[in-house]
């Protein structure tokens, strides 16, 4: 069996009382929401700040328009931290997910948007180069050729999906933005810039200097220390993400295969490591941390 710590919540309030996992390798509180009658999966990621990937791989078999009364929701509002330098900005692509790290501070996470198939949010590194409010959007070409009727510039206002706040990266034609489509967050939707919800966007832009450093990975499978206890985080791939939003299921059934990943993270406690635990997380590929060493004493 697979044990994940929850906290229960009561439908309609705030998350009840719960240990917050230690600032190590592994940040927020596990938690799960229950229904009520009116909520759907966009309303209850958005009210969480998630995204609607994620809800879906952490609850499948889930309607996400009619959960139903009582249905038992897991949050995935816990995290593993992306293998990459603590500072700055790290965009994990296949978590659709974006972390900052401000200085002397714990770091905090948010759900993003990012490009579509053939339109992909490139790897590598390079920083913020600039700054702006209610940007002005001048569509690309290949946006132009995708939609012909599209005006060559959209100023600020309600139509301008880049929302009020923009993030310019040293990469030319890419920015971390908001949007006019919160529906869109937590999905692969865009052609190749970063998206975040309206109250996210803003609250990063008010943190985030010209010049902070940005890295973009692709990490499908993160494994982390939160104490003494070793946690496994494996995601969708990008076709079963796109399967995951019609249908929700993954496309594939193959497993991700993150033993390597687990035996160098696990060091002097490999023998510690609950394989069959581990396997289970690399087929199930749900986005939720899970514990896959055997408890001290055990």
């Amino acid at each position: 069996m697979v044990h994940i710590a929850v906290a229960a919540m009561i439908a309609g309030s705030q998350p009840a009382s719960a240990q917050p996992v230690r600032h190590d390798d592994v940040i927020g509180i596990p938690a799960v929401y229950r229904t009520r009658s009116s909520d759907t999966l966009l309303d209850i990621a958005r009210t969480y700040d998630l995204g609607y990937v994620e809800i879906r791989a952490a609850n499948p078999g889930v309607d996400p328009w009619l959960p139903g009364e009582g249905t038992p929701i897991v949050l995935p509002t816990w995290h593993v931290l992306p293998d990459a330098p603590h500072r700055g900005l790290v965009i994990n692509l296949p978590e659709l997910r974006i972390y900052y790290f401000p200085p002397g501070d714990a770091p905090v996470s948010f759900p993003i948007g990012i490009g579509g198939e053939g339109k992909e949010t490139p790897v590598g590194q390079t920083r913020i180069a600039a700054k702006r409010t209610h940007p002005t959007w001048v569509p690309t070409a290949s946006e132009h050729a995708e939609e012909p009727d599209l005006p060559a510039v959209v100023g600020p206002g309600p139509d301008n999906p880049m929302g009020d706040y923009a993030l310019y990266l040293g990469w030319s034609g890419y920015a971390i933005h908001g949007s006019n489509k919160p529906y869109s967050i937590g999905r692969r939707d865009s052609h190749g810039c970063i998206r975040l919800y309206p109250e996210d966007i803003e609250r990063l832009y008010r943190s985030i200097a010209v010049g902070v450093p940005v890295t973009v990975v692709n990490q499908q499978a993160k494994v982390g220390w939160s104490g003494n206890e070793l946690y496994l985080e494996v995601h969708p791939t990008q076709s079963d993400a796109d399967a995951l939003e019609t249908t929700g299921a993954p496309r594939s059934t193959t497993p991700v295969d993150a033993d390597d990943l687990v035996r160098r993270k696990a060091g002097f406690e490999l023998e510690r490591v609950d394989w069959t635990v581990v396997h289970e997380a690399e087929a199930r590929r749900d986005g939720v941390p899970v514990q896959v060493t055997r408890a001290l004493g055990d």
